[in-house]
């Protein structure tokens, strides 16, 4: 049988360990740098877009994204390394203003999920598209 001093350094031990898993706080997934999109955006839904993007442009994720420095054939969403991504954001606060300012009827919807004018409008699936 365990002495009452026993049964205070366990419970103590205990309580240390259970707070100690509590203040842990767990890995959030993976690494976002949104500055155009829905901080709250879902996985889905940002998925669904930068297919999108990669169809109207007619390029693959690497176009904007750079390669992860550790981890071998793999990118790093995050970063910002690469130029086109700050050019595809300028493009996307263009096309969000513009959806906004001249298409946006349905309020429920937010202006960054428009679609009327998209990438496609101009690029056609060329990653530059001819002069207009």
């Amino acid at each position: 049988m365990l002495s009452r001093h026993q049964l205070i350094t366990c419970a103590g031990i205990i309580v240390f360990v259970v707070l100690g898993i509590a203040a842990t706080r767990l890995p959030e997934g993976k690494p976002r740098n949104l500055k155009v999109l829905p901080a709250d955006i879902s996985d889905q839904m940002l998925d669904s877009i930068m297919n999108t993007y990669n169809k109207a442009l007619g390029v693959s994720c690497d176009f904007c994204h750079s390669k992860h420095k550790t981890i071998p054939d793999a990118l790093d969403f995050a970063d910002d390394g690469v130029k086109m991504k700050s050019e595809a954001r300028k493009m996307m606060r263009l096309t969000i203003q513009i959806n906004k300012d001249y298409f946006y009827y349905d309020t429920t919807r937010r202006p960054e999920y428009l679609k009327v004018v998209t990438c496609n409008t101009c690029h056609r699936g060329d990653p530059f598209p001819a002069d207009l």
